[in-house]
This record gives C-alpha cells, sequence and structure tokens, in this order.
C-alpha cells in the first residue's frame, strides 16, 4: 500500500475528492442550481413577455388590418357616392339645359308670331291706306260732288250700324 500512497494518481484522486467535498461543503451545488434557477426564471420571464408581445402585435396587426379593410370600404363608398352625384348633376343640367331650349324656343316662336302678327297688321294697314287714297283719287276724278255726299252718308251710317 506504500506504492500507493506514494503515486502521483493517488494524490490527484484524493485532491479530485477533497475539491469536491470542500465544493459540497460550501454549497457549491446550491449555488449553482440557484444561479441556473435564477437563470431558468429569467428565461421563462422573457419567454412570456416575448409571448405577450407578440399576442399584442397580432392583435395590433389584426387591428390595422381591419381599419385597412374599413378604409377600403369607405374609400369605396365614396367613390360610388360620387359617381352617383356626377351621375345626378348630368342629368340635372340635361334637364336644365332641354328646360331652357324649350324656353327659348317657346320664346322664339311667340316673337316670331308677334312679328308675324304686326307684319301682317302693317300690311293691312298699308292696304287700306293705299285702298283709301285710291278711292279717294276715284271719286275725286270720277264721282260728283253730290255722289260723293251720298257715298259718305252711306259709309257713316254702315259704319254706326255696325258698332251698335
Amino acid at each position: 500500500m506504500g506504492y500507493l500512497i506514494q503515486t502521483d494518481t493517488f494524490w490527484a484522486f484524493i485532491g479530485l475528492i477533497l475539491f469536491f467535498v470542500l465544493m459540497i461543503v460550501l454549497g457549491v451545488p446550491k449555488m449553482i442550481a440557484k444561479a441556473l434557477d435564477g437563470r431558468a426564471d429569467k428565461i421563462r420571464t422573457e419567454l412570456e413577455e416575448a409571448r405577450r408581445l407578440r399576442e399584442e402585435a397580432q392583435e395590433m396587426l389584426a387591428s390595422y388590418e381591419r381599419r385597412q379593410r374599413e378604409a377600403a370600404k369607405e374609400a369605396e363608398d365614396i367613390v360610388r357616392k360620387a359617381k352617383a352625384d356626377a351621375e345626378h348633376l348630368r342629368e340635372a343640367a340635361r334637364k336644365d339645359i332641354a328646360e331652357r331650349i324649350e324656353r327659348r324656343t317657346a320664346l322664339a316662336e311667340q316673337r316670331i308670331a308677334q312679328a308675324e302678327a304686326q307684319a301682317a297688321k302693317e300690311v293691312r294697314s298699308l292696304a287700306a291706306d293705299l285702298a283709301i287714297e285710291a278711292a279717294g283719287t276715284l271719286l275725286k276724278d270720277k264721282m260728283t260732288k253730290t255722289q260723293r255726299a251720298a257715298l259718305v252718308k252711306a259709309s257713316i251710317s254702315e259704319a254706326a250700324e255696325r258698332l251698335n
């Protein structure tokens, strides 16, 4: 056994055992376990935080997607309403133009009718004036004073009868 005690391997083995005993006595395994537990707790906390952040991010993404869909729908509604308003305005303008053309046509027709009536009146007046002038010339040249007086008297009585 003397040989065993003197070998370096034996003393290295004893030193290793003493080292482990010292570690156990000083509580190194507990410190290591505590450090590992602390690290595990920290990792668990970080994982929970990451999970919570991921859920929040998913909720925010869903919210933004919902808002985007709402905005797209609202934009479509605005475009649809604008098209309907434009069509309504186009129809109103078309109707307004048709009404204006109709009023102007009626006014033009009325003016034409007035001008025709005025022209007919002027033609009758001119014809009457010419007839009176011609009759005056004829009466002057071919009728005697007594014949003229009788004709005037007859004309006055005829006019009086028409007035009554």
